[in-house]
């Protein structure tokens, strides 16, 4: 099904779309025909990715955006509808997660995960979604969730990400219903470990825990970034146009032994955490 026109046509966005998972997403979309829009906190780094990605061939449109902020949302739409004419796919990347005892965790912290996660994926899907309704024309939005939110069992030690993944999924699975007959098609994705450089560190800063990390999956690997992109062009393809408010896990069979990813992160001791939480801030000591 993976023919090069598959997605001829579609312009797509994708928040947090310069790195990792996001940038591997918009690269395949972009071998698929797709014409692209990338978002991103850091406008060096979308620039930067944005060259290197159109460079084999392909449009990429990148655009500097803070999700947590309404307002620079609003821009970030006003840009993509004034550069390509319109958008037919949103896929809600974009998040921030860190390993942590909830019990260690300030409410600036969990803001920073909450704000990210739920209010950023909100906040791009009522931006796109009602200049869609407005216009009267569908289109499919793609969020990326977690296995330990769409098991429904959640996790330790990443309580505000397992939240607000949660939330998303219900979003998702409320607006199939709620926006499903108006044109909007809702579907997710629940990745297991797909190491990136970025969310990688701050979840398994060592190699000891990367390592114990993949003894979790059945399949006894990580995931590989293509396969993740691979799924997601079908979800967002016509090929899977009678799929509505699904959510695919994508994870090697890793919640079939243990929803909690993170659970195996209870045997570390108080001066480990601390360790654990020096080297996600690449070495640097803890400030306000």
């Amino acid at each position: 099904m993976f023919q090069p026109d598959l997605l001829s046509g579609k312009v797509i966005l994708i928040t947090g779309g310069g790195t990792g998972l996001g940038r591997a997403m918009g690269e395949r979309f972009l071998s698929l025909g797709a014409k692209l829009a990338i978002a991103g906190r850091r406008e060096n780094v979308l620039r930067e990715a944005a060259a290197a990605m159109s460079a084999g061939g392909g449009e990429v449109l990148p655009v500097a955006c803070d999700v947590r902020d309404p307002e620079r949302v609003r821009g970030m739409a006003d840009a993509v509808w004034d550069h390509y004419g319109h958008l037919d796919v949103l896929v809600n990347n974009a998040a921030g997660n860190f390993a942590s005892p909830t019990e260690r965790l300030s409410h600036r912290a969990v803001d920073a995960v909450l704000n990210i996660v739920l209010h950023g994926t909100f906040y791009c899907t009522l931006e796109v979604g009602k200049r869609w309704l407005e216009a009267g024309v569908g289109g499919v939005m793609l969020n990326i969730v977690a296995t330990y939110a769409s098991s429904g069992a959640g996790s330790a030690y990443v309580v505000p990400s397992a939240a607000a993944k949660a939330g998303v999924l219900a979003l998702t699975r409320s607006l199939a219903v709620e926006w499903g007959p108006r044109g909007i098609r809702q579907v997710a994705i629940a990745p297991g470990p797909f190491p990136t450089p970025g969310a990688w560190q701050r979840l398994v800063p060592s190699l000891e825990g990367a390592l114990r990390g993949e003894e979790t999956v059945p399949l006894g690997r990580f995931g590989e970034h293509s396969e993740l992109a691979n799924l997601a062009s079908f979800l967002i393809s016509d090929h899977a146009g009678y799929i509505n408010g699904e959510v695919v896990t994508i994870d090697g069979g890793e919640w079939l032994q243990g929803a909690g990813q993170f659970s195996h992160l209870r045997n570390l001791r108080p001066d480990q955490w601390d360790e654990m939480a020096r080297q996600a801030r690449g070495g640097k000591p803890a400030t306000e």
